[in-house]
């Protein structure tokens, strides 16, 4: 009997032991960070070891909350989130189905030019576009004037700077969207739409009332990721092209933790801010994910 009962501990602590490593690399790298940054939410300090930190108790929340730059900013993110649900969800669809009438290895060219750009590094993406949209010698402004137009230096101009980040990260995320949407087109068996075809249904029905709402899974995970990690999409591409200029003009919520952090080394701003950030969300992310259940549709 005692054998039994300690095999059967055994077996009860194994799948334990199974995702130990990762709880505790999630401990190191995220809990104890997020609790630290929480701790110093609560005083002033810059960053500086030599130098104590002061407690202000609540003055950096209050600081933060009041601040013109957060609200630009904010709104700056909306506008960014919005765009990208366009980009990285609608269009992937579009360019999804129109793969799927492609045969061959003509198909997989179609696919590899929009993925390709996924994987170009921010830096260098940077690199290309800034050259591209050089006022002087550069291809784009070169075109645009060409057909009478002068676009000027989109990433200094305050009513383009936020749109020309947008257009560079946009062409990177269409191939994360692509890849996200085919593999739910993927895994949508073809007879439903050969059953229905043999019913009499056209091609636009058959995309309206069986692709699209079996493929709503995979919609739905992807504009939770585009919702989350939009402003982190496009804060290398900000910091290289624009450094949120002019004026805050392109500017987003995760650069301005950049800059109350590392540029104006206030540590305790920086950190309410973030806690701020982090707590809205994470409210957004729980309630997607509710409305995920709702919203989508399971092939069962």
């Amino acid at each position: 009997m005692p054998a039994k009962r300690a095999r059967r501990r055994r077996f009860e602590v194994a799948p334990y032991l199974y995702v130990l490593p990762a709880t505790l690399l999630l401990i190191i790298w995220t809990y104890a960070p997020l609790m630290q940054t929480f701790e110093l939410s609560f005083y002033d300090w810059n960053l500086i070891p030599t130098v104590p930190k002061t407690p202000v108790g609540f003055e950096n929340y209050t600081t933060v909350l009041s601040l013109p730059e957060l609200h630009q900013a904010l709104w700056n993110t909306l506008v960014y989130t919005l765009a990208f649900l366009v980009i990285s969800v609608a269009l992937p669809v579009v360019f999804a189905l129109i793969a799927r009438r492609v045969d061959g290895r003509a198909k997989t060219v179609y696919q590899a030019l929009i993925f390709v750009p996924f994987l170009v590094t921010p830096v260098a993406t940077s690199a290309i576009w800034r050259w591209m949209f050089a006022p002087e010698g550069g291809t784009i402004p070169a075109i645009a004037r060409s057909l009478g137009f002068d676009m000027g230096n989109v990433f200094r101009e305050p009513d383009s700077s936020l749109w020309a980040v947008v257009v560079i990260v946009g062409w990177q995320m269409l191939g994360f969207g692509m890849l996200v949407v085919s593999a739910g087109l993927a895994g949508i068996s073809p007879d439903y739409g050969h059953a229905a075809a043999t019913d009499g249904a056209r091609a636009g029905q058959i995309t309206r009332r069986i692709t699209l709402p079996l493929l709503s899974p995979s919609l739905v995970f992807l504009g939770l990721m585009t919702i989350l990690l939009s402003a982190q999409w496009t804060f290398p591409i900000i910091d290289l092209a624009t450094q949120g200029g002019p004026a805050g003009s392109s500017t987003n919520i995760y650069y301005l933790l950049y800059q109350f952090g590392f540029r104006n080394f206030d540590a305790g701003l920086s950190a309410a801010a973030g806690t701020v950030f982090f707590i809205g969300f994470g409210l957004i992310a729980l309630l997607f994910v509710e409305l995920s259940e709702r919203l989508s549709f399971h092939d069962n």
